[in-house]
């Protein structure tokens, strides 16, 4: 299979970004995007030109920056927005899941950083996720009593809320929630954590305290508020739910309530 590639190519952050074109060639349909991006990168670097060369008016023909992991669908790593979609035209799936099975032959793709004020661009396709850390910290820690192992039924948890912690603990905070979503909002991501844990007996202690901080830090680095357009959910790797934004919701306001 045969592509003409349009991607995003940025010095660093301060520099003015812009596409490139390149064509790859004789691609596998089995090729993961990602393994697609591989074989490009060797032939620029066969190429041998100097990317800062771009700064003298030539074409960058350096490797493309992009980030990637454990290329299992768990890391949420390869953060890549695919002709207009996160993680590309396939649903449930990271970009290292998207198979060149997806496209046409002779298509043209275009290749994007995530969008999103809170995601800002490093170089290229690499963007810093870093508020997602940020955000994760100001949840802070569970208390957990340490110790003997408590019998397995000590704490009966009813399975229907078992299960759905389960699904909110999916959340692999890729960022495709934020980067779809027209307010940049990070609401599905701060649901799944808080929900994660709200359904659990020991989340509960410091859950008043979690939830309003968790929201908090979102606020303040930036990310949009939600205004249901139910996006984030559609492209969600996982498929996490917005009846989690619902739970986010109750347990930010009861928190302010007791307040």
């Amino acid at each position: 299979m045969d592509f003409k590639l349009k991607i995003w190519r940025q010095k660093n952050a301060k520099a003015k970004g812009h596409f490139e074109t390149y064509e790859v060639h004789d691609i596998e349909e089995d090729a993961s995007f990602l393994e697609m991006l591989d074989i490009l990168n060797e032939q620029l670097i066969r190429e041998g030109i100097d990317p800062v060369a771009v700064d003298k008016g030539c074409k960058n023909s350096g490797p493309v920056s992009f980030d990637h992991d454990c290329r299992e669908g768990i890391c949420g790593a390869c953060s890549l927005y695919i002709d207009g979609r996160a993680h590309g035209p396939d649903d449930e799936v990271t970009t290292c899941q998207l198979f060149m099975r997806k496209f046409k032959d002779g298509a043209t793709i275009t290749v994007e950083p995530w969008r999103s004020a809170g995601f800002p661009i490093i170089k290229d396709l690499v963007v810093d996720r870093g508020a997602y850390d940020k955000i994760l910290q100001a949840g802070g820690y569970v208390s957990v009593r340490t110790g003997g192992v408590p019998d397995a039924n000590a704490i009966p948890i009813p399975k229907k809320n078992a299960d759905e912690s389960m699904d909110a603990a999916a959340c692999i905070g890729c960022g495709a929630c934020a980067a779809t979503c027209k307010n940049g909002s990070a609401m599905l991501f701060v649901a799944a954590r808080v929900s994660s844990l709200a359904l659990l007996p020991q989340g509960r202690v410091e859950a008043a305290r979690r939830a309003k901080a968790m929201v908090a830090k979102m606020d303040e680095l930036g990310f949009g508020a939600c205004t249901n357009t139910r996006a984030c959910e559609m492209e969600c790797p996982k498929h996490i739910t917005v009846n989690h934004i619902a739970r986010l919701n109750r347990e930010f306001l009861c928190a302010k309530f007791k307040d």
